[in-house]
C-alpha cells in the first residue's frame, strides 16, 4: 500500500468586477485558467456560479460576486503567487485579491 502525497490546494478568490465597477468577462477568466494549467499542470474554475461575500470596512458593509479558481500543487512556491496576487490586483484595480493555500494529503 503506498502512502498518501501531501501536496497544496491554492485557491485564488476573485471579484466578478474591477474597481471600478466594470463586469470582468469570462474570457479574462479562461485566460487566466489557461495560465495556471500552463504552469501546473491543471486548474479548476468556479466561475459560473459565483459566491457572494460580504464584509466591513470603515464601518461600512460592502459586497463582492466573487469566483474561485483552484490549483494542486506539490511545491508552494510562495513568491509566484505574491507576483500572481500583485499582477492580478493591478489588473482588476482593487486593494486586495485574496490568495491562499492549505495543505493536503491526497488519499
Amino acid at each position: 500500500m503506498s502512502a498518501a502525497l501531501t501536496s497544496y490546494l491554492v485557491e485564488i478568490l476573485l471579484p466578478k468586477e474591477t474597481g471600478h465597477g466594470k463586469h470582468i468577462g469570462q474570457g479574462w477568466f479562461e485566460d487566466l485558467l489557461t495560465e495556471l494549467t500552463k504552469k501546473f499542470g491543471g486548474a479548476t474554475s468556479f466561475i459560473r456560479a459565483p459566491g457572494h461575500g460580504l464584509w466591513r470596512s470603515n464601518g461600512t458593509t460592502k459586497s463582492d460576486n466573487i469566483a474561485i479558481i483552484e490549483v494542486m500543487t506539490d511545491q508552494l512556491e510562495p513568491e509566484y503567487w505574491k507576483d500572481l496576487r500583485e499582477r492580478l490586483e493591478r489588473e482588476l484595480s482593487r486593494e486586495e485579491v485574496v490568495i491562499r493555500a492549505q495543505e493536503i494529503r491526497r488519499l
